[in-house]
């Protein structure tokens, strides 16, 4: 099983957009793809910082190749970017869990 820890930096007056993205398309379709969302975070530091963890059920790599060819994913993107990306960084970092990890 792997885990993959993503931190997203919205674009300047976007987090609200971004968040509502998440809430109302991108959890749903990440359940249907073999991605368990296993916590969302925004930055104490930063609110303007998006970091959520998932966990892949099967090969990480075709399970984002399903959802971002998802037609619903390719709608609910477009629509909430039409004035401009969402994110200004995107960062990824997959995990392998210790023997001792209560998340293994």
């Amino acid at each position: 099983m792997t885990f993959e820890l993503r931190t997203y930096v919205a674009a300047p007056g976007k987090i609200g957009a971004l968040l509502d993205r998440f809430r109302d398309h991108t959890v749903a379709l990440f359940d249907e793809r073999g991605m368990e969302s296993i916590g969302y975070w925004v930055s104490a530091e930063n609110p303007n910082v998006l970091i959520y963890l998932l966990r892949h059920v099967g090969d990480a790599e075709a399970n984002w190749d399903g959802f971002r060819a998802d037609p619903r994913w390719i709608k609910a993107k477009a629509d909430s970017e039409v004035d401009g990306s969402l994110t200004t960084e995107i960062t990824s970092v997959f995990l392998e869990p210790t023997d001792f990890s209560r998340l293994g």
